[in-house]
């Protein structure tokens, strides 16, 4: 028989032949059918199948196929991955290889994690036979160096799923259910691994009801629960909400600001800065703050909401008698040994949701829009206090002298912000200087600004890669990064990428003249000590 008749290709090897559907085919139509449209991929001697897969699906599902983007280090790729997803809230799939390729995603598995991206991470394995028992046995010196005990464990901590294809049949399941993991609240990394063996192995096509495959459903508060916060928001002297990620969900910006227009007096602190949760030209707007400001000693209820770190117990916290409620995807905080609030409740919900169910009951509930009718001081109060605070930033950028060939971060940063379009996503990483930059980007529209959500230095370069991929040629897209950082974002094989797939990107690199976040954390703990002086 002609080996070519079937359209079967050769391959080097004890198997000459390469089958036409086989696992990491399927691997393929999985993800694509859950919506996964791009792979960042970085392949090693582990992927054969993979490779043959990826061109088969080229050729034959013409664009019905996720678009491959190489990427020549996996930091990168991770983040670049994680900036797609958390700008479009849809999962996308990185591919690297064996045990090395998983190191070296580094720190962006601890981004992705904390920041709550939700990516699928697919490694190879070493083959597991030896002698040809399979097609995909071992051919190459390093597969016995790069055959390790468990392979998961390397990142398995980080991750909200971690698993093994063990055989071919059952591919698309073992995605499907990484998936419902990686996208259900609260949205993480999902890490699988499969063999060469594993992967070649020819299966019969088949199908999935991707309806069966979803993500957990949103959660919403109990009746009582929305009638005491409610009663306690509306009744407090100064109530104040404090969150970090919820406009992650950009549809929860809306449903805030209009609890904030409802509760007349209500303030607005984010503490996490990941994302644009509040409008910065809305009165109730305290700006972004990292678990510092006066308002929170000086509340007498508190709304925590989608929150990692409301406030920094050492340098500020509630007065004793505040009334704290906290509504979070993970209100236990369950991959933080450590994390504890004394709140007198706490709700696993969606946070979009309960801003949508205060608000309602809040206005429709006769005896408490009596009280709000009363507090018209207060918001003229909020109006007052907001145009303040922001007099004060635009006083900070003033221009600098002309004898003066240095300028001020607060400066720079206004003079970018009146440059660039008004719709500009930014890409934050600027570290201790995140909340100057904040102060005068004054970010107002969702989505717009997009800060790590972790503290592995060097997300943004990559981060700003797959925001500018996901958000297409008609948007800019501009990174603000601290000089360490950026060394830190691997800018070689970042830069690489944007030439290769046309993905132009503004990157303000920022000079603080040193390491200063080691620096600060010295003086906080050692302000006399024999370093700081």
């Amino acid at each position: 028989m002609d080996p070519w008749s079937d359209g079967r290709s050769f391959l080097p090897g004890p198997f000459l032949l390469v089958l036409q559907y086989t696992a990491s085919f399927a691997f393929f139509e999985a993800i694509w059918d859950a919506g996964i449209t791009h792979c960042f991929v970085n392949l090693g001697s582990d992927h054969p199948s993979i490779l043959e897969a990826m061109v088969k699906g080229q050729k034959e599902r013409k664009g019905n196929f996720p678009r491959m983007i190489t990427c020549p280090n996996e930091m990168v790729a991770l983040s670049m991955a994680d900036g797609y997803a958390r700008l479009t809230s849809k999962p996308q799939c990185v591919i690297v290889h064996v045990d090395v390729g998983t190191q070296g995603l580094g720190a962006a598995v601890h981004n992705a994690s904390c920041g709550r991206a939700p990516v699928l991470i697919f490694a190879g394995l070493s083959p597991y036979t030896c002698n040809g028992e399979y097609r995909g046995s071992r051919t190459e010196y390093i597969h016995w160096i790069q055959d390790v005990p468990d392979q998961k464990q390397i990142v398995s901590q980080y991750c909200r799923y971690s698993g093994e294809f063990k055989g071919g049949r059952n591919v698309k399941q073992i995605v499907g259910r990484a998936l419902q993991f990686a996208t259900s609240a609260p949205a993480g990394p999902a890490y699988l691994i499969g063999a060469r063996e594993v992967m070649e192995e020819e299966i019969e096509p088949y199908e999935l009801e991707q309806a069966h495959w979803g993500a957990v459903g949103k959660a919403a508060l109990t009746q009582e629960a929305v009638q005491e916060i409610s009663e306690a928001l509306v009744g407090a002297k100064e109530p104040l909400l404090i969150t970090g990620y919820c406009g992650r969900n950009h549809d929860a910006v809306a449903h805030l600001v209009k609890l904030a227009d409802t509760v007349k007096g209500l303030r607005v602190l984010d503490t996490g800065g990941s994302d644009m949760c509040f409008p910065r030209n809305h009165r109730a707007s305290l700006g972004l703050r990292y678990g510092v400001h006066d308002r929170i000693t000086t509340a007498d209820v508190i709304l925590v909401a989608d929150c990692d770190v409301p406030w920094i117990p050492t340098q500020c916290k509630p007065q004793p008698g505040t009334r704290i409620f906290h509504i979070d995807s993970d209100p236990l905080k369950q991959q933080m040994p450590v994390f504890y609030i004394p709140a007198e409740a706490r709700y696993k919900v969606d946070a979009c949701t309960a801003f949508s169910q205060l608000h309602t009951y809040i206005s429709q509930t006769k005896l408490l829009t009596e009280k709000l009718s009363a507090y018209q001081s207060r918001w003229d109060a909020l109006e007052k206090e907001h145009s303040e605070s922001i007099s004060t930033f635009r006083s900070l950028a003033a221009r600098p002298p002309s004898d003066d060939s240095s300028y001020n971060i607060s400066y720079l940063i206004s003079r970018i912000r009146a440059l660039v379009p008004p719709d500009t996503i930014f890409a934050i990483e600027a570290v201790t200087l995140t909340a100057f930059v904040h102060d005068q980007l004054c970010p107002s529209l969702p989505g717009t600004w997009l800060n790590c959500g972790g503290g592995g230095l060097g997300w943004s370069t990559g981060a700003a890669l797959g925001i500018k991929l996901a958000a297409g040629p008609q948007r800019f897209v501009c990174q603000i990064v601290g000089d360490g950082t950026f060394l830190f974002s691997v800018p070689g094989s970042a830069c690489w990428i944007a030439q290769k797939y046309n993905l132009p990107v503004l990157t303000i690199v920022l000079n603080n003249k040193g390491w200063n976040a080691p620096r600060r954390s010295l003086l906080l703990v050692h302000p006399e000590g024999e370093g700081s002086k």
